[in-house]
This record gives structure tokens, C-alpha cells and sequence, in this order.
């Protein structure tokens, strides 16, 4: 665990706490690693989980499959990110989604029982986690309100533009790179490849955007289409 110490003292959950708190916290919460390669699924849809994720290093995508094996990515998580907090806290229900690793990456579990009940030792710092783990919560439920507002357009070009603004605006930069390759993208917003790519260069042409890989720069000039 020490070798990720600074990893987890940068994130939103241990924010605040102290390395040699942090050590001690993650005895009381029963904390394990796992190691998955790339594109291993880390929980899987139907699961009855107990425990929160966060990703130590690598990225993990949160998907949705449905029937006929349709991927829909509802979000990604970066080292530091937590996982499946919601359904952590309600173990009784399966969970509808499933987290895949997009790259070898290292995850910690940490049991949800010793995050929402204080430990017998009374640790010092359990009102600070929770403060910390409902913050998680309250910030994962605004990424999901974000793609609703991108999902809630009506054309891939409005849809494309409304996440690239957002990207734009989170990284107070018109030029930005997102954490998608194009596929991702597409099943970020649910639509088909063929036809984003053929939005995307449109767009180009039109000079309201430049892009390579997943380098985008938009233009001030933006008109109708």
C-alpha cells in the first residue's frame, strides 16, 4: 500500500487526511489491490457488490451493454476516481452496469460497511471520509446530469458540440484533449462512428474545429448547421 500513498493522498476521498492517517484508515476499511490487464471487465452487470472501487493507476470505463451487446460508455474513471459508490450502498440491488479496464491498471476495494460506520478504534478522521465519500457521490451525479444535458440534443452535431464546449470549459482551454478515442466517443454518445467521424469533419471543414486523435481545438466562429 505505501507505494500508492501518494496517489491516494491526492484523492477526493482521503482529501485533507494525513500519509500516515491514510495508512491507518485503510486497515480499519479492509482495503485490498487488484491488478487487471486491459479490456478485463472489473465488476460485471448483475453483480451484488459490497465494496467501492478507486483506480490507482490506469483508467477504467463504466458501461452500459445492452441485449444485443451495444456498449454505451456512461463515464470514465481516472487514478484517484471511485466506482460504483451508489450501488456499494445498496447491496441488496444487482448492479446495471459494468466497469472494464481501459488500460492495466491497479484498483483498491474498500469495504462500504467500515466507510459508513465508525470503526470500534473511533479513528479520528471517519467524519472527514464521509464528508469526503458524499462529496464523490453529489460529483458523480453532476458528470451524469452533464451527459444527460449532451444526450438531451437532438443532432450528432449538437450533441458533439455540447460535449466538446463542456471539455472546452472544464479545462479552461480551447484547445483540450478528452479521454476518449474516436469508438469511445462514439458509444459515449450513443451514436454511430461512421456518422461522428463524418460530423467531425464536417465541422472541420467549416473551420468551427480543428482535431487529431484526441487533440480538438474549437474555433469562436460557430455557426448553424
Amino acid at each position: 500500500m505505501e507505494e500508492y500513498l501518494s496517489i491516494l493522498k491526492k484523492s477526493n476521498l482521503f482529501s485533507g487526511v494525513q500519509p500516515e492517517e491514510i495508512s491507518a484508515m485503510l486497515k480499519c476499511l479492509s482495503a485490498r489491490i487488484k491488478h487487471y490487464k486491459k479490456d478485463e471487465f472489473i465488476i460485471r452487470s448483475g453483480d451484488y457488490i459490497r465494496s467501492v472501487g478507486m483506480v490507482l493507476t490506469g483508467t477504467a470505463l463504466i458501461i452500459q451493454e445492452d441485449f444485443w451487446g451495444k456498449r454505451t460508455i456512461i463515464s470514465e474513471a481516472m487514478s484517484g476516481a471511485l466506482f460504483a459508490e451508489t450501488y456499494a450502498c445498496i447491496p441488496s440491488i444487482p448492479i446495471e452496469m459494468s466497469v472494464i479496464s481501459d488500460s492495466e491498471c491497479d484498483v483498491l476495494f474498500m469495504d462500504i460497511n467500515r466507510i459508513m460506520n465508525v470503526c470500534t478504534s473511533a479513528c479520528t478522521f471517519h467524519t472527514r471520509l464521509l464528508q469526503n465519500f458524499l462529496s464523490s457521490i453529489a460529483r458523480r451525479n453532476l458528470i451524469l446530469t452533464k451527459k444527460m444535458q449532451h444526450m438531451s440534443k437532438k443532432t450528432i452535431r449538437e450533441k458533439l458540440l455540447s460535449y466538446l464546449s463542456a471539455e472546452s470549459l472544464k479545462n479552461n482551454s480551447s484547445t483540450f484533449d478528452i479521454p476518449f478515442n474516436r469508438q469511445q466517443l462514439a458509444d459515449y454518445l450513443s451514436i454511430d462512428r461512421s456518422a461522428l467521424s463524418n460530423e467531425m469533419s464536417k465541422l472541420q471543414d467549416e473551420g468551427i474545429l480543428t482535431y487529431k486523435k484526441n487533440r480538438f481545438t474549437l474555433k469562436e466562429d460557430l455557426r448553424e448547421g
